[in-house]
């Protein structure tokens, strides 16, 4: 698996990804992590069949105790189904995710792992010399989602926003943002079910001073290539299922 650093400053944002060796089924994933200290941010730590492969890569970067707090922007298997395995590791490890998945999270540890509920309406998560925001994706794609965004880093973790399914060995960042539309449209026609949630993203997301888009499946977007994505998810019609397509 492949780590590389997004920032370096008197802390670090590392991705993770590019698993060569994840069994062919098994959708690719990103994982990131915020090490500022003694206190490590692991976001979106993936699915039970990558564990192996997110913890060689997190302790080539990270002290194991010092990964202190997990994000989930979602309730989805391929984002945090290894939760029981963190917290067999971990026993006083946080888990920070909206309240709403609670008893549905809690189905992927069987212990009492310390959940820290997130309300609709967002909020922060504090490290040692950053505060990162919690950003409302309502619905993009799922019922109740966060990003994480990080103004002093200029980072957004936008989640499923931005995913595109590729090989393992495709490059970190979009370098073809024209070709690369056609390798994420079907996935936000289908798995995005609202037009106004995602209007009122956008119009949110515009607001944030971003250089880098960091999305869970596939390429990352930086510089212009945001500003290119946003406009074009804007003109996107979603949902496409309500149709019978």
């Amino acid at each position: 698996m492949i780590t590389q650093t997004l920032y370096d400053g008197s802390y670090q944002w590392i991705v993770m990804g590019r698993d060569p060796d994840k069994p062919e089924k098994i959708i690719d994933t990103n994982q990131y992590m915020v090490i500022d200290g003694d206190r490590t941010l692991l976001i979106d730590p993936g699915g039970m069949e990558i564990f192996s492969a997110v913890l060689a890569a997190a302790l080539s970067v990270s002290k194991l105790e010092n990964i202190t707090d997990i994000f989930a922007s979602h309730q989805d298997p391929d984002i945090i189904s290894s939760l029981g395995l963190w917290h067999e590791m971990l026993p006083d490890i946080k888990l920070h995710a909206s309240g709403l998945w609670e008893g549905f999270i809690r189905h992927f540890s069987s212990g009492d792992v310390t959940y820290v509920p997130i309300p609709d309406k967002g909020g922060t998560i504090r490290l040692e010399s950053t505060e990162l925001q919690y950003i409302p994706a309502h619905y993009l794609h799922s019922a109740a989602n966060f990003n994480i965004y990080d103004s002093n880093a200029k980072i957004l973790m936008s989640g499923d926003i931005g995913a595109a399914l590729e090989a393992p060995g495709a490059p970190m960042f979009v370098d073809n943002f024209d070709s690369h539309k056609g390798k994420m449209q079907f996935f936000h026609k289908r798995w995005m079910p609202s037009n106004e949630a995602k209007k009122d993203w956008i119009r949110r997301v515009r607001e944030l001073d971003i250089d880098i888009m960091a999305p869970q499946h596939g390429r990352l977007f930086k510089g212009d290539d945001v500003k290119r994505f946003l406009d074009w998810f804007e003109d996107l019609d979603v949902g496409i299922a309500i149709h019978g397509s």
